[in-house]
């Protein structure tokens, strides 16, 4: 296997082959490109988020600067919002449903390194996929680690290091990231009263 079929399959691996290096450098050079353009220029930002991304839909928005590994694991379903500094290491799959929100410098990281000193030094890394469900909302300055899956209509709270997966309709919170409570419909309510929406 080559060192990007071992990425993919999940298994150690050496990011610095030549064909790894190679094309995180093809994905910088884009993202130099989408941080580096006029604030006008949406269109021609957005075009090369479809080339830089395996899946987009017709409706997202990304607020420069972004940053990722290699792109081509990233997949975007409709009505996607990313606020300033985003940072997505997706050397392994990251998918993120519909109508999904990130606050400003959410940190989504696949990659991982081994726990033992001497293998670490070698260069051996690891990925594994992360899962984002519909409706999700990630308040700013969290990061989200390797192999995590948060469900469906769950609000995690700005700060939070989630280590662990997050069920659906639930909101969390914390370092490490932990469910406070579920989504109720009082919390829809509360907005059309108190914030009178």
């Amino acid at each position: 296997m080559t060192e990007k079929q071992k990425m993919l399959a999940g298994k150690p691996y050496f990011g610095f082959d030549e064909e790894l290096f190679s094309e995180r450098q093809h994905a910088k050079d884009l993202v130099y490109r989408i941080n580096t353009l006029h604030p006008h220029k949406i269109d021609e930002r957005n075009s090369l988020f479809k080339a830089l991304f395996a899946k987009t839909t017709g409706n997202f928005h990304i607020e420069p600067p972004f940053y990722c590994d290699y792109g081509y694991n990233i997949f975007l379903g409709e009505n996607f919002y990313a606020n300033y500094n985003c940072i997505i290491l997706d050397c392994a799959g990251v998918h993120i449903g519909d109508n999904v929100m990130f606050g400003p410098n959410v940190n989504i990281y696949t990659a991982g390194h081994p726990l033992d000193a001497e293998k670490r030094n070698s260069g051996l890394e690891y990925a594994q996929p992360i899962h984002i469900g519909n409706n999700v909302w990630i308040g700013g300055h969290t990061v989200v680690n390797p192999g995590i899956a948060i469900g469906d209509n769950t609000v995690i709270g700005s700060g939070s290091v989630v280590t662990k997966d997050i069920p659906s309709n639930v909101i969390a919170a914390g370092n490490p990231c932990k469910v406070l409570r579920a989504v109720t419909k009082e919390d829809k309510l509360y907005y059309f009263k108190k914030m009178q929406f």
